[in-house]
């Protein structure tokens, strides 16, 4: 092949595609070998690379090649790329195996979860403390979603199934789902694989208002929901904190922002300890700790909307963005080069976490390992790209959470345990072995 045949813009290519490099240097140098033009063409996702193809640019000579293709030996092996004057390169050969490939694979996997999803709120809600039968559990919520009547000496179960377990597995639904896509919006923010919805510290601001109420009577006109407010103004504080302290003249770096969401998550847990040392209240260490641990006891009717529509709104965002994640997880230059605003998006991204983790903590308190574990276990079957951890991770984090809540007020009745120490026993046995039989990276580490 004549050295004249392409001249090649230099660029910065993804780290995934390092091993590109001696093709493109051999091509400018006029030494392109069939097996370059090969290694080209296997090219794939063998460091892990969340990317689906590579995108260089390339200018034809004209003099050389009007047409823009290789010639002789090569043409064969370079059949397989679209090379058409200032055009794009990309792979066109199949990549390596994954778990899910096909959109009709990813539609069965989603029925799939959303019938367990349906069958393990059934469950969570009849099952309990005291067990209530499936058939009058059915009948109970039908009775309630249709205005139907039930009988005097059914009031009792009506109240139990209706009125407290109902909207506490709602609830679960709704938190277990929104710390699993807030995770993975966190994660290809900071690109760091150990990142969740509490490492910006929203947590640590949640629990200081949340501590307010408890050890001091903060908002107490409030009645029931001084503990909800509060830890919700507490969480939005620390995020805007954090924003301000994390932010520089060039935008938001992952690293800064990292650091600086755990240096000042270590200060509100300070503040933390202050109040509950100092309160008047000889019972709020153990309260506080039991709500820093994350529990649903209190959910009714009205915890419901406010997060149910955070957690919505998350989704069908993220969603729509889940092209322009793929591109910042593959870092800043490189979404740069590909027109993507990394600043502007992690912004974004930013003011999201914030709101909808804030939202989930007022009525949770802080469960930890969902939002850290449910992203990874989730790529673990269908992949890197975005879009399908994103369609997939806030069923499964439902499903999970739910079983949780259901563990912990079955296990030791009539007492219940904290969430997080369910969360834990259960999910890190499982993430470690899902990690050691299916070998997973998280871009390309």
């Amino acid at each position: 092949m004549s050295a004249s045949l392409f001249r090649f813009v230099p660029i910065r290519l993804p780290p995934c595609a390092a091993c590109l490099a001696r093709p493109f240097t051999a091509a400018v140098s006029g030494a392109v070998h069939d097996s370059d033009w090969l290694a080209l063409q296997r090219f794939g996702h063998r460091t892990g690379c969340s990317s689906d193809y590579l995108t260089t640019s390339v200018i034809s000579d004209e003099a050389g090649n009007p047409n823009g293709s290789p010639s002789g030996r090569t043409a064969s092996a370079a059949a397989r790329w679209r090379l058409r004057g200032r055009v794009t390169l990309q792979q066109t050969t199949q990549q390596p195996p994954r778990p899910v490939h096909s959109r009709g694979t990813l539609t069965l996997t989603v029925l799939a979860l959303g019938a367990a999803l349906v069958v393990s709120v059934v469950i969570g809600i009849a099952l309990g403390p005291t067990t209530v039968p499936l058939g009058e559990t059915l009948h109970y919520l039908g009775a309630a979603l249709t205005g139907g009547t039930i009988d005097a000496d059914e009031i009792t179960g009506y109240s139990i199934i209706w009125q407290v377990r109902a909207p506490r597995v709602l609830l679960a639904v709704v938190v277990g789902a929104g710390l699993s896509v807030i995770g993975v919006a966190v994660q290809a923010m900071v690109r760091n694989a150990l990142a969740d919805p509490f490492i910006l510290g929203v947590s640590s601001g949640a629990s200081v208002g949340a501590t307010t109420v408890v050890a001091f009577g903060a908002f107490a006109a409030l009645g029931a929901y001084a503990l909800s407010l509060a830890s919700f103004l507490g969480a939005l504080g620390a995020s805007i904190l954090v924003y301000l302290a994390a932010q520089t003249r060039v935008g938001l770096s992952p690293l800064r922002l990292v650091l600086t969401g755990v240096a000042l998550a270590y200060g509100f847990q300070a503040v933390m300890s202050v109040l509950v040392f100092f309160s008047p209240h000889g019972d709020a260490a153990r309260t506080v700790l039991f709500w820093l641990l994350g529990s649903l006891g209190s959910a009714t009717w009205g915890s419901l909307p406010i997060a149910t529509a955070a957690v919505l709104l998350a989704i069908v965002v993220l969603l729509r963005r889940s092209r322009s994640l793929d591109v910042l997880a593959m870092g800043d230059e490189t979404a740069a080069s590909l027109g993507v605003d990394a600043a502007a998006l992690r912004r974004g991204l930013f003011l999201l976490t914030a709101v909808v983790t804030g939202a989930i903590v007022a009525v949770s308190g802080a469960i930890g390992f969902v939002g850290l574990v449910m992203p990874h276990l989730v790529r673990i079957v269908v992949g890197a790209s975005h879009a399908r951890v994103l369609t997939i991770a806030p069923l499964a984090g439902a499903v999970f959470l739910v079983w949780v809540d259901l563990l912990a007020r079955v296990l030791v009745p009539p007492r219940e345990l904290p969430l997080g120490v369910i969360t834990a026993l259960v999910g890190v046995p499982v993430f470690i072995t899902l990690m050691r039989r299916r070998g997973y990276l998280f871009g390309g580490r």
